[in-house]
């Protein structure tokens, strides 16, 4: 079964083109050393009336919204290889960031259901 590696994330609006293009350059790159999907999604309709809504779990400040992202391996194992390849390409530059990464929600899933 596949792997998940989710991220929930808070980004300042004017921040959002320099995001996109950051995100378009790291997914060439995951893809590159094997990742099977890097998706990345701004916040649509995101105040919902039931359950817990994206922005209370991420808090955006004001000016800022919600960005959900997900990147797609074969298993665990396929990630853990990939990653420190992805950490030790010179393509991405870790050190400008366009949101405060201290913020960032991030965690790798197991898939249980894939139709």
């Amino acid at each position: 079964m596949a792997y998940v590696d989710g991220f929930l994330l808070a980004v300042p609006a004017r921040n959002l083109a320099a995001y996109r293009r950051m995100s378009a350059k790291a997914g060439k790159v995951w893809r590159e050393h094997g990742a099977l999907e890097y998706r990345e999604c701004v916040g649509d309709d995101v105040n919902v009336k039931w359950g817990t809504p994206f922005p209370k779990r991420v808090k955006p400040k004001r000016g800022e919204v919600v960005v959900f992202s997900w990147i797609v391996y074969k298993s665990r194992a396929h990630r853990d290889r990939i990653l420190p390849k992805i950490m030790q390409d010179k393509r991405l530059d870790q050190k400008t960031m366009p949101f405060d990464m201290k913020r960032m929600s991030y965690g790798g899933f197991k898939v249980i259901v894939d139709l």
